[in-house]
């Protein structure tokens, strides 16, 4: 019987790449570049948000939306099929809605300020 087991037993080769095939600063700009594309809107929403011009039923619907986004609970909870991102959906509409009528250029001049004093070397 361990024998039949040796038989039927599959192996693959795989290519291991080293380490020195990888240049490691490639990966830290890819990984900043992100972190700046990601942090761009969230700073221009908080910067909105914070803004004294902004009215102020327009900073309750933008920080109820965004609490809604990052709340574990949901109306509906993501797992189910279709309408588990249809909550998250809306919420995100409102926020993109209010970030669309509301943005001016010295709250994204604030929000680029920001930017680069946590990303200072990749603009």
């Amino acid at each position: 019987m361990k024998e039949n087991y040796n038989t039927q037993e599959k192996i693959y080769d795989a290519e291991v790449l080293e380490s020195s095939t990888f240049d490691e600063n490639i990966i830290i700009k890819i990984l900043i570049k992100a972190g700046r594309t990601i942090a761009k809107p969230a700073l221009e929403v908080l910067e909105m948000a914070l803004d004294p011009y902004t009215p102020a039923q327009v900073r309750v619907s933008l920080m109820a939306a965004l609490a809604y986004l990052i709340m574990p609970f949901d109306l509906f909870p993501d797992f189910m099929p279709l309408v588990g991102f249809s909550d998250d959906f809306v919420a995100l509409t409102a926020v993109l809605s209010i970030w669309s009528k509301y943005m001016t250029p010295s709250i994204r001049a604030r929000a680029e300020n920001k930017l680069n004093k946590l990303f200072p070397f990749f603009k």
